[in-house]
């Protein structure tokens, strides 16, 4: 965190190249940390991410179509894939210098899966509504979140009893951490527990885009 602090204040390649043995070895002490988390994550789900590494994004911006020119991330990030077309969803975490948060759920469905997430709505979603408003999901995560469009999307009316849920183009949950917590050393353990609470919502989500009306699968 200290690392990325520093960076944050001297984001560029010159002091970056200075500096490069820090950033490798902050960078290896964060593959542990994802491998740890991996560990723990296949204890209760099929993932299909190899290894800690694996799941590492890049420290390098991708400057060519950014008005910010700055050449470095400040954040560690990673992504872990759910195994096989059965089990939707993926996992995501993120680390800055002052804080972390975890995040899970479907960041830009492709528009078959968004109308078929939008026809199960329509149709049936006591399922989905059961997890996302259970205690236990709005006690650690609070509400679904995700952008959406502003009025209605197309072939459903304004007043549709589930026009919130109909609205959405994305479907997110977030967890936010303070650096005091970011410093526990079983922290590792608290993002497995975020991506554990996660399953009922990601289990309801994978009926709705791997099954019809009549539980058939259609994958």
């Amino acid at each position: 965190m200290d690392f990325l602090k520093k960076l944050a204040k001297n984001n560029n390649r010159d002091w970056f190249n200075k500096h490069k043995d820090t950033y490798v070895e902050k960078h290896e002490q964060v593959i542990a940390f994802a491998d740890a988390v991996l560990m723990e994550l296949s204890k209760h789900d099929q993932i299909e991410t190899a290894s800690g590494k694996k799941s590492l994004h890049r420290i390098y911006r991708d400057t060519r179509f950014s008005k910010d020119k700055t050449p470095y991330k400040t954040s560690w990030s990673a992504g872990f894939k759910r195994a096989t077309k059965l089990l939707r969803g993926g996992y995501f975490f993120k680390i800055e210098a002052d804080r972390a948060f975890l995040a899970g759920g479907f960041w830009g469905p492709n528009s078959d899966d968004l109308k078929r997430i939008r026809e199960s709505i329509d149709q049936d979603s006591e399922a989905l509504k059961k997890a996302i408003n259970s205690k236990a999901f709005k006690d650690y995560f609070g509400e679904l979140k995700g952008e959406g469009v502003k009025t209605a999307p197309k072939g459903y009316p304004k007043d549709h009893p589930e026009i919130e849920l109909l609205r959405k183009k994305q479907f997110l949950v977030v967890k936010e951490f303070s650096r005091e917590e970011m410093l526990s050393k079983d922290f590792y353990k608290e993002i497995n527990k975020g991506f554990k609470k996660m399953r009922p919502f990601f289990d309801a989500m994978s009926d709705i885009l791997t099954t019809d009306a009549n539980g058939e699968l259609i994958v």
